[in-house]
C-alpha cells in the first residue's frame, strides 16, 4: 500500500528543524537558586534572555550584554524567568578590569588615612 496522504507517520519529527531544549531532559536551574549569567539578547517583550546549558531563561530587566545575578522564579518545560539580584551596567571587559584597579586604590588609601 502506497500512502500518499500528508503529515502521516514520522513519529516525533517536527516540520521546522525543531531545535531547543528537550523538555523530558532535566532543566539546569531549580526555582529558588541563584546564577550568574550573561544577558545575550532582548526579548520580544523587553526582558533580558539569557541561557544556562543551552536553556533559556528571561531575565525580567535584563539588558543586553550586562552581566547580572538572577534568581530563579519559575522553571517551565522549555524556558525558566528569573530576577535580577545584581548586575554591573557593563559587559565584562577591560574597562570592568580597570575600575577594579580603582577600587583597590581607593581602598588601600583609605586605609592609610585610618592607620595615620
Amino acid at each position: 500500500m502506497n500512502d500518499t496522504s500528508y503529515g502521516g507517520g514520522g513519529g516525533d519529527r517536527r516540520p521546522y528543524g525543531g531545535g531547543g531544549f528537550r523538555s523530558n531532559a532535566p532543566k539546569p536551574v531549580e526555582v529558588g537558586k541563584e546564577y550568574n549569567v550573561t544577558i545575550t539578547e532582548t526579548s520580544r517583550r523587553g526582558d533580558g534572555v539569557a541561557k544556562i546549558d543551552g536553556f533559556v531563561i528571561f531575565v525580567v530587566g535584563g539588558q543586553r550584554g550586562e552581566q547580572a545575578r538572577i534568581k530563579i522564579t519559575q522553571v517551565g518545560p522549555r524556558f525558566a524567568n528569573g530576577e535580577k539580584i545584581e548586575a554591573s551596567e557593563e559587559p565584562k571587559t577591560e574597562t570592568a578590569e580597570t575600575d577594579t584597579t580603582t577600587a583597590t586604590t581607593e581602598s588601600t588609601t583609605e586605609s592609610t588615612k585610618t592607620e595615620s
